[in-house]
């Protein structure tokens, strides 16, 4: 069996942060994590575990691929 490749996932944390009006650090205290980790997603250098990406979906009330889209 052929290992497959590695997906690029882009997302739209920034667009959904801003429509719901959220600085990064009140994102990040409200999901649970350091204001750190959602600069870090927000510019494609950080990829969230399910779980995260899970509590992103649930806090925005969309479903994960909403924000998170393979490129």
């Amino acid at each position: 069996m052929e290992a497959s490749s590695a997906i690029d996932v882009k997302n739209k944390l920034k667009v959904y942060r801003a429509m719901h009006d959220l600085t990064q650090e009140a994102l990040a205290d409200k999901i649970g994590v350091t204001r750190q980790t959602i600069i870090s997603m927000e510019k494609g250098k950080y990829d969230p575990s399910l779980g995260l990406a899970f509590r992103l979906a649930g806090f925005f009330q969309v479903r994960i691929e909403d924000i998170f889209v393979p490129e």
